[in-house]
């Protein structure tokens, strides 16, 4: 029913260089443990809607994701925030497509440097 998205990242080398392995630090947003070193990632379902069919189950759903690449570093360097972004989205658009890229800028709470994108997912295997 919900993309996978972590899945995707795990299985790309070149983001998990950069985010880890054990744990890779990706996160659901909202579930970031407090003072999670950077670079990490966060991903926030915006809607899942089911193609409703009378003969059956829904045969996909179309889902919009929010993915937020997080760093402390806003050059380009291994931990830079240009560097995480590109990242992840050379693994997102192997797959899936992006809607929507945004530079965030540095946020005033945590001094983090930050990206989104919007994502369009067609799941094919809805429950």
């Amino acid at each position: 029913m919900l993309p996978r998205i972590f899945d995707l990242l795990r299985a790309d080398s070149v983001v998990t260089a950069l985010l880890g392995t054990s744990p890779m630090r990706c996160y659901r947003h909202g579930a970031a443990p407090q003072n999670v070193a950077a670079p990490y990632v966060t991903e926030f379902v915006v809607t899942a809607q089911p193609a409703n069919d009378l003969s059956g189950l829904p045969p996909v759903d179309t889902c919009r994701l929010q993915v937020s690449c997080w760093s402390v570093n806003a050059g380009t360097g291994a931990t830079g925030i240009n560097a995480i972004a590109s990242a992840v989205r050379a693994a997102i658009e192997a797959r899936w497509h992006i809607d929507d890229v945004r530079d965030m800028g540095q946020d005033a709470e945590t001094m983090r440097f930050r990206v989104d994108f919007d994502v369009t997912v067609f799941d094919h295997s809805p429950p």
